[in-house]
């Protein structure tokens, strides 16, 4: 009987696991795809805006109201700042199923 609910609960904590695996890597996409958005669609290439940060603040409201915490004007900048980082979409991509937001955000502010 033991070896049953041992295994039963392997099963469950796999599909745990893959699911937190599979948000993390959809979340850290999401977050490389601002970047990306606000490097290429707001700065237009460049790596910081002509017009200064208010873009970033502006943005960070918006998104803070609409969806909660996590996109202060910081984590908005380490976005940036990732995607500025790995702006080839294949290693970014080979990245994100490998490591976790916060490990990013550890090797950029580094």
């Amino acid at each position: 009987m033991t070896t049953y609910i041992d295994e039963i609960r392997g099963i469950l904590a796999s599909a745990r696991q893959n699911a937190f695996n599979a948000v993390n890597t959809a979340m850290v996409e999401a977050y490389w795809l601002i970047g990306k958005r606000i490097i290429e669609q707001e700065q237009h290439g460049e790596d910081r805006a002509v017009y200064g940060e208010g873009i970033l603040k502006e943005l960070s409201k918006a998104l803070t109201t609409e969806f909660g915490r996590g996109f202060s004007y910081a984590n908005l900048r380490n976005f940036r700042q990732f995607y500025l980082t790995y702006r080839d979409d294949k290693i970014c991509y080979t990245l994100c199923s490998k490591l976790a937001w916060s490990q990013y955000k550890y090797f950029l502010l580094s």
